[in-house]
């Protein structure tokens, strides 16, 4: 697997993928209080300003940029532990820094 996205799809895909994980994590943890203590207690924040990436992805607001996601300040205080798909994050982050890794022919 390649460190960032080859098409606008996949980089798309994966914005939808973290969403997803980051929602199922917060419903997961809603009810057991066990995981509470393992939850970033910013998940809510993370949630939103990744859905509000995929918005400016989908009304065509979005640019690359060569500085991290905002997120990414919330991300690099996790670990695989509290954040288990932690490396979709960093893909992206990845494809939104150094753009879409088009394979040369």
């Amino acid at each position: 697997m390649s460190e960032r996205a080859s098409t606008t799809q996949e980089y798309v895909d994966l914005v939808d993928q973290v969403i997803f994980d980051l929602e199922e994590l917060q419903s997961s943890t809603a009810y057991d209080i066990d995981d509470i203590e393992g939850v970033p207690a910013y998940l809510d924040v993370l949630l939103k300003e990744v859905r509000d990436l995929r918005v400016s992805m989908a009304d065509g607001s979005y640019l690359f940029g060569r500085e991290d996601l905002p997120f990414m300040r919330l991300v690099k205080r996790s670990s695989e532990k509290t954040l288990p798909f932690i490396r979709l994050f960093y893909r992206i982050n990845q494809t939104h820094k150094l753009g879409l890794d088009i394979p040369k022919d």
